[in-house]
């Protein structure tokens, strides 16, 4: 006999019940957390988080572009230096932030890029961790030397260092100055391209003036005003192109060190998981606060305009994601270890 098992409509009732109960609870906070992403950012300061001292490329790009990306969110950024450990420290910062868009990072080339490659240990993923969102800014390494020096051209100091120590200052051990060095060095045989490294850029061009070391490896940001007076004379740039203001200059690529070329970009990032609304509101805004008269002048003086277009959301972190490859990779093969 077959025994006829009918449903108990009271389950289904309970079950709905249930659910709707559910649903009148979450309610309110769901349309909680819609208005407050819809409100972000409330008003309430960012900081904007640089891992280098005060009067840095990262400090003077984030500061240069605080105030109208503030003015077009409707609050205040506000720049804060956590600086140590190659700029690792500020990186790691916000890594570990939570990713409601109230913190963000002043992102650059080294502890973004080249500090991985360099660094016994990472505190964070540079790609994993974070949302990229803009790059803002690029400032190509160059190759300088004394105006009198007997280096007309790289060739020139090169083939010099096949044969008799050439010292070039760095930044420091493992910074892109160096591993930009050591690149070039073995690609051309120049086994006495001995590095010196320095605790800084200043002191590196000091030593340079004074006569101490044949050339020096820095950022351009910080010989502007030498190579426009005429005390200093560049012999390459690490650029994808040649600077404007410095046409007479070939890149690392043109003289066949193809491998070495990079910028030391600056751009703004974000903790993982970002929500895309706020996401998609910063990049929005980026465009047109890098389009004011007064930051495209001061990119100019500083010659460090980034490239056109300039990498935005999805297609700058696959940018970061390249750089950093590519830089691990180049570091590991000259073993540079930092630290």
């Amino acid at each position: 006999m077959h025994r006829l098992v009918q449903s108990r409509p009271d389950t289904a009732i309970g079950n709905q019940s249930i659910m709707q109960r559910r649903l009148i609870l979450a309610t309110p906070m769901l349309a909680l957390a819609a208005r407050a992403q819809t409100a972000w950012p409330n008003r309430q300061p960012i900081r904007f988080v640089a891992g280098f001292p005060a009067g840095g490329l990262a400090d003077a790009i984030g500061r240069l572009f605080a105030a109208p990306l503030g003015e077009a969110l409707g609050t205040t950024v506000v720049v804060e230096n956590r600086s140590g450990a190659s700029g690792t420290l500020g990186a790691d910062a916000v890594a570990k932030a939570a990713p409601d868009g109230m913190t963000l990072a002043v992102s650059h080339a080294i502890p973004f890029g080249f500090a991985p490659g360099v660094l016994p240990a990472m505190p964070y993923d540079p790609v994993a961790d974070f949302t990229h969102l803009a790059m803002l800014a690029e400032a190509p390494t160059v190759t300088v030397v004394l105006a009198n020096s007997p280096f007309a051209g790289m060739a020139q100091l090169l083939e010099a260092a096949r044969s008799r120590p050439v010292r070039y200052g760095s930044s420091g051990v493992g910074s892109a100055e160096h591993i930009m060095g050591a690149v070039v060095g073995r690609a051309a045989g120049a086994a006495q391209l001995d590095h010196i490294p320095y605790r800084g850029s200043a002191p590196a061009l000091q030593d340079l003036l004074a006569g101490q070391i044949d050339c020096i490896n820095a950022p351009i940001t910080t010989l502007v005003g030498q190579l426009q007076d005429g005390s200093l004379r560049m012999l390459a740039t690490s650029g994808e192109a040649r600077l404007a203001r410095f046409a007479q200059t070939p890149t690392l690529a043109e003289l066949g060190f193809g491998q070495a070329t990079h910028t030391q970009w600056i751009g703004i990032s974000a903790p993982r998981g970002l929500p895309p609304a706020i996401a998609e509101r910063i990049i929005g805004v980026v465009p047109a606060a890098a389009a004011l008269p007064a930051i495209q002048a001061r990119l100019a003086e500083f010659a460090s305009a980034p490239r056109s277009p300039a990498p935005m959301g999805a297609e700058f972190g696959r940018f970061v994601a390249g750089f950093r490859d590519h830089w691990v990779a180049m570091a590991r093969a000259e073993n540079i270890v930092a630290g």
